[in-house]
């Protein structure tokens, strides 16, 4: 037993070895090779550690760190309106810190975390705060350390997070309406089950504002998620939803058929997901169903042109791949409804008809790659598109 097993960890540490050596590669270039450190993030395993996380996080997010900002003084906090709000969340924030970190440890890092998130507010009057954003920003915090942690936080607030900022919430209800589209296309009995039991979207809403930070206990597979949404589209946290409840549909389909069972059920989310393999169905979603294409059926189609995602190209997803005419793409949704168990990620239309719609295979190393390339359509003009 011992011998067969011995391959096996060869195997994964040389894997390890190779992917590290890819990393230092694509951060040593001049300029770093973006694409490669965003397919590494995406990838099997993530970046690894998070000495690997200091060093490619900024590259993900185009962000500077020569010049990182000094500490802030006393003055942030005076007469500051978010001020009492963001302290009350950080005192409740016990359980995001590693569990046995000494006392004086925790409250230096509470400190540096209400600093972080005021001084960030402070800068961009034009955000407002909400309860889960301190569940963000201390996932930062504990990564990159203070610093590096206040100009990341800045620069995601003004990106990825920026429709969860503003004074109200229609556009994070847009971005949730994107939720109940995607569990259509995979698996129309699920959806007809939730659609019966009104159970709505309001249980994946702590999962999309805190990027499933504060309902995850392992910090490890926080981080690893953060890894895959920084090298994708704002909306990827919204497709890694959708595969959970996917993942879930025979809890799912047992519960009575109302909203109070069906909300209890979806509202806890289990610790021991397989990370990896949702990981990869999201991204395989993400190919076969683009923003694009799922804006036409999410409501309050009116606020499209007004959330995070419309500063992109939709990630169009090798756009030169992906064209499939109406005969494929009917037939496509007529397979998937015809099977309802079905989840797309494992296919059962043919080879054909997969290759059209997607323009390549569905393994996570193809959609990795095309989501890749399809974020580089979008990197070159970052400062251009996100901050005008």
């Amino acid at each position: 037993m011992s011998g067969r097993a011995a391959p096996g960890r060869h195997g994964s540490e040389f894997r390890r070895r190779r992917k590290l050596n890819d990393i230092q590669k694509a951060l040593s270039t001049d300029p770093p090779d973006v694409a490669v450190l965003r397919r590494m993030a995406i990838s099997e395993g993530g970046l690894l550690s998070d000495e690997i996380r200091c060093q490619v996080w900024p590259r993900l997010l185009n962000v500077g760190i020569e010049n990182l900002p000094p500490p802030p003084g006393p003055e942030l906090r005076v007469d500051n309106k978010d001020y009492q709000q963001v302290l009350l969340d950080v005192r409740r924030s016990l359980r995001r810190f590693p569990p046995g970190m000494p006392l004086q440890e925790r409250e230096d890092l509470q400190e540096q975390l209400i600093d972080i998130i005021l001084h960030v507010l402070v800068r961009n009057p034009q955000l407002h705060y909400y309860q889960g954003y301190h569940d963000i920003v201390v996932t930062f915090l504990l990564v990159v350390g203070g610093p590096l942690a206040t100009v990341l936080v800045e620069k995601l607030s003004t990106h990825h997070l920026r429709d969860f900022m503003d004074p109200t919430m229609d556009n994070t209800k847009h971005i949730l309406n994107y939720l109940m589209p995607i569990i259509e296309l995979v698996n129309p009995a699920l959806h007809n089950f939730m659609q019966r039991a009104e159970v709505g979207t309001i249980f994946a809403l702590s999962w999309l504002i805190t990027w499933f930070g504060h309902v995850l206990s392992d910090f490890r597979h926080v981080v690893r998620l953060y890894d895959f949404f920084l090298a994708c589209h704002p909306l990827m946290p919204i497709y890694f939803a959708a595969v959970i409840v996917l993942h879930r549909e025979e809890e799912v389909l047992e519960c009575e058929c109302d909203m109070a069972s069906v909300h209890h059920l979806l509202s806890r989310i289990p610790q021991d997901l397989p990370y990896e393999l949702l990981i990869s169905r999201a991204g395989d979603l993400f190919v076969q169903f683009p923003p694009s294409e799922l804006s036409r059926e999410a409501a309050l189609q009116h606020q499209a042109e007004r959330t995070a995602a419309s500063t992109f190209k939709d990630f169009e997803l090798a756009s030169t791949q992906q064209h499939p005419d109406t005969v494929l793409r009917r037939r496509f949704r007529q397979t998937v409804h015809a099977d309802h168990g079905a989840v797309l990620t494992k296919p059962r239309t043919n080879r054909l008809v997969k290759l059209a719609v997607m323009g390549l295979t569905v393994a996570l190393g193809a959609a990795a790659l095309a989501v890749v390339k399809s974020a580089l359509e979008w990197a070159p003009k970052f400062e251009l598109q996100i901050f005008p």
